[in-house]
């Protein structure tokens, strides 16, 4: 009985962790993709500024993708949290 508690309380902590990992990457990742974006949406208005208004709607557009990917990551740590 007592190894059976053990073995619960280890799961336990093994879940922890990984609700960690996963709300951790999905920040991550975003993140880094829309500084990488933004940077270069700054670049390309800087190269060809007649072309502001559709670079920057591109940019807004992909920026509400990248934080899509973010949302879905956090989705499925609190699924890991409460759910499984």
């Amino acid at each position: 009985m007592e190894a059976l508690a053990l073995l619960q309380g280890s799961t336990e902590g093994l879940r922890y962790v990984g609700i960690g990992v996963a709300a951790g990457t999905a920040v991550i990742g975003p993140g880094a993709g829309m500084g990488y974006l933004i940077g270069q949406t700054i670049a390309s208005i800087h190269r060809q500024p007649e072309a502001f208004d559709q670079t920057r709607t591109l940019m807004f557009l992909g920026i509400g993708l990248v934080e899509a990917f973010a949302l879905y990551g956090l989705v499925f740590a609190l699924l890991i949290a409460f759910v499984l």
